[in-house]
């Protein structure tokens, strides 16, 4: 039996490193990668898969289009007959003489432009879906952050309650109480982590990355959108809001609609051309021809048109009615947005600062031995209230924001 053979000694060095190499590729592959949210709303842009499948309907579009060009094909007739002439063959060709193939691909034109607004209006949802999805993934990595702040409080309060406990100040009941304080702030630590696992597989299901990516949210929660002027976006909504811009092309195809059937209400000529054989007392072979139409005496489409008509009332009137409806959810979403953002001006700049005073003196004071640990496990609690409020008056802000964007139908940032 042959023994194994050792490497050569240059060998061993390239093997180590391909192996440390592959070793730490995982590892690698796990780093967290920057995102910016324009950065996310552009990739949501490209590789949002709601996105893409409505997309895929403009080739619909387009083919209703190559549809409504096309033109009607000959008919073709032969007869064999006892009676003279005895054979005979002749063709029928429809024509239109009202410009009926024109309304048909103008009306078609008119469907595209819908399929593109509604395309619009489900890249301005997805554009608010991925603002909410970063910003709850940088409200739950916040979350996590104060609860991990909460659990080294909570630890250093178990120590300075221990020590004190051994220096005979405290009775053990009071350890006790930091113990299931540590536990609490523990169980509130993991529960937070898995909320940010959560949002995190929200955010890269719009994005359509794989479910581990990991992101480093460049973009920070406290970031304010820049400021806004109601007349301003009132302005911008009547040119942009999806509804309206809906309801205005939903009126353009219906005004080609009734020009259509106007134009349907005149028949199309029919000519017919053609040969005859074989009339043995008349002819061996003859041309043939013939015009035919419809005479239009009973219906032209009045009813249609009478309806296509009252539609375009009827779209008129829900045009008006949704335009102030628009302007009513336009200042109402910007009051919102006003009193978000004051709301968290008002927790960073007053409420925040007293909290984290407070703390500070009731953990002055319990060390003193000038209050109890029920008194500083309040004041604790009470901190965190108000640190959790302030995160989500943030998270409120960013809502209104994209509500509000969403609403006008137009980016505001």
């Amino acid at each position: 039996m042959l023994a194994p053979r050792a490497l050569p000694k240059n060998a061993v060095a390239p093997l180590t490193f391909l192996l440390l190499l592959c070793a730490a590729a995982p590892a690698f592959s796990q780093q967290p990668q920057k995102l910016t949210l324009p950065d996310a709303l552009q990739m949501a842009e490209r590789q949002n898969l709601d996105l893409i499948a409505a997309r895929a309907q403009r080739a619909v579009s387009n083919a209703g289009v190559q549809i409504a060009k096309q033109r009607p094909n000959p008919t073709g007739n032969v007869n064999v007959l006892r009676d003279d002439p005895h054979e005979g063959w002749w063709f029928d060709q429809p024509i239109d003489v009202s410009g009926k193939r024109k309304r048909r691909i103008e009306l078609a034109q008119s469907e595209t432009v819908l399929t593109d607004d509604d395309i619009s209006a489900l890249e301005r949802q997805t554009r608010q879906s991925v603002r909410d999805a970063f910003f709850a993934l940088a409200l739950a990595r916040s979350t996590t952050a104060e609860k991990q702040d909460a659990l080294t409080l909570a630890q250093r309060l178990h120590d300075i309650a221990d020590a004190r406990f051994h220096a005979g100040d405290v009775p053990q009941l009071e350890v006790i109480q930091a113990d299931l304080e540590v536990s609490q702030s523990q169980a509130d630590y993991q529960v937070a982590q898995q909320e940010e696992k959560v949002a995190q597989s929200d955010l890269n299901t719009l994005l359509n990355e794989p479910s581990g990516t990991t992101w480093d949210l460049v973009t920070p929660l406290d970031q304010i959108p820049t400021a806004l002027v109601l007349g301003d976006l009132l302005a911008r909504a009547d040119n942009a809001n999806p509804d309206l811009q809906k309801i205005s092309q939903e009126e353009k195809i219906e005004e080609n609609n009734r020009e259509l059937l106007r134009a349907e209400s005149i028949p199309n000529l029919t000519l017919s051309a053609g040969v005859d054989y074989y009339s043995p007392h008349n002819f061996r072979y003859g041309p043939r021809s013939q015009a035919t139409m419809e005479v239009p005496i009973f219906s032209r489409n009045q009813g249609e048109v009478a309806e296509s008509s009252a539609t375009l009332i009827a779209l008129g009137d829900q045009e008006h009615a949704t335009r102030r409806v628009v302007e009513g959810h336009v200042e109402s979403g910007y009051l919102n947005l006003q009193t978000r953002e004051q709301q968290a001006r008002l927790y960073k700049d007053s409420l925040v600062p007293a909290a984290d005073k407070l703390e500070e003196l009731a953990e002055e004071s319990y060390r003193a031995g000038k209050a109890n640990i029920l008194y500083l496990l309040d004041a604790q609690k009470n901190v965190q209230a108000v640190k959790e409020e302030y995160l989500q008056s943030l998270f409120a802000v960013h809502q209104a924001f994209a509500q509000l964007e969403e609403i006008v139908g137009t980016p505001l940032d």
